[in-house]
This record gives C-alpha cells, structure tokens and sequence, in this order.
C-alpha cells in the first residue's frame, strides 16, 4: 500500500495524540509526560500550517509538526521540529517521508532554520535528521529530569540539531515590522 502524506486535521487527532501517547511511552522521544489534552490546545502550540500526517488507506501512521522557537519577531523563520512514527509502522521509511514533506512545507512558510532537541539514545532520530541535512550543533548536558517511565528521576542530555535551508532567507532583505 501506498503511504500519503497530508495535512493534519482536527479528526486525525486522536490517532496523533495514540502515536505520541507511545512515543512518551517508549521513554527517548521526549519530556513531556501526556499529549496535549485537545485539538486545540495542540493547536496553540503548533505553527498549525505545518501539521502532517502519514497515513496508509486510513490508518495513520505518524506525524510531524513545527513549533516556533520563540515569540520575538528575529526568530519568526527558526522552528522546532516534532516527529513520531507509531511503533507499528517504524522502519518501513515513513518518518523519512514525514521530514521531507515537513522541511519542504517549513521552506514553503519561509521558515529558514529547523532545530531539533534528541536524546542521544534515540539512534534512528539522530539518523534520520542527519540524512536530511540537519548538522549536530551543541551537546546539552542534563537538561532535564524524566518524570515518568523507566527512566523517571535521571537526568537526560539532548543533542542539538539544526537545519539552515538553502533556498529561505539567503539573499533575503530583512524587514522590520511595522
């Protein structure tokens, strides 16, 4: 079967929120400790234009997103990339399809620069950003404390990684806001 990417919508919600309950679960995707409660409080945290899907007939199978990094106006084109693949469809190269369609979309948004925090035991994340350009660019040393799982109570080190794009903000000329 064909594997689709397309943008998410407020009825792939709980499938998305199932695939990142197991990523938290599995205890190298992340700090968080629950999904966003909502569609739409996942909506307040997400540059909604670059939410996607992947998904088999019906059934997804992972999804990507971008976060802005911050709210000053400067860093308005740097974004934070989310990826999760559902434990059972990993391997089968769809969180390669799911980055591609999500760095082509952040471009299309004029986002310049992606940036990814991965736990340096999450092998086939750190692979897989580096196939599709990202650099490591910082080592963050105990950044925070796991509160849940096998690993609540250690200290966990995140790798830096970032992707400057060749096409966004090269010969730009910047604008202030008005």
């Amino acid at each position: 079967m064909a594997i689709s990417i397309s943008d998410m919508m407020e009825v792939d919600w709980p499938a998305v929120s199932a695939i990142y309950r197991e990523g938290i679960g599995a205890g190298n995707a992340t700090f968080a400790t629950e999904p966003p409660g909502s569609w739409d409080e996942w909506c307040t945290g997400k540059i909604n234009a670059s939410s996607l899907v992947a998904r088999e007939d019906d059934v997804i199978l992972g999804w990507a997103a971008l976060s802005l990094t911050s709210s000053r106006w400067v860093y308005r084109g740097v974004a934070e990339v989310s990826i999760y693949v559902s434990q059972n469809a990993q391997g089968r190269g769809i969180g390669s399809c799911l980055l591609q369609a999500l760095i082509d979309r952040s471009e299309t948004l004029g986002i310049w620069t992606l940036q990814a925090g991965i736990f340096p035991e999450n092998r086939a994340s750190l692979r897989l950003h580096l196939e599709h350009g990202f650099r490591e660019v910082g080592f963050r040393e105990k950044l925070g404390q796991m509160t849940i799982g096998q690993r609540k109570g250690q200290w966990r080190d995140v790798v830096l990684l970032e992707r400057r794009s060749a096409v966004v903000g090269i010969c730009d000329t910047v604008q202030t806001p008005e």
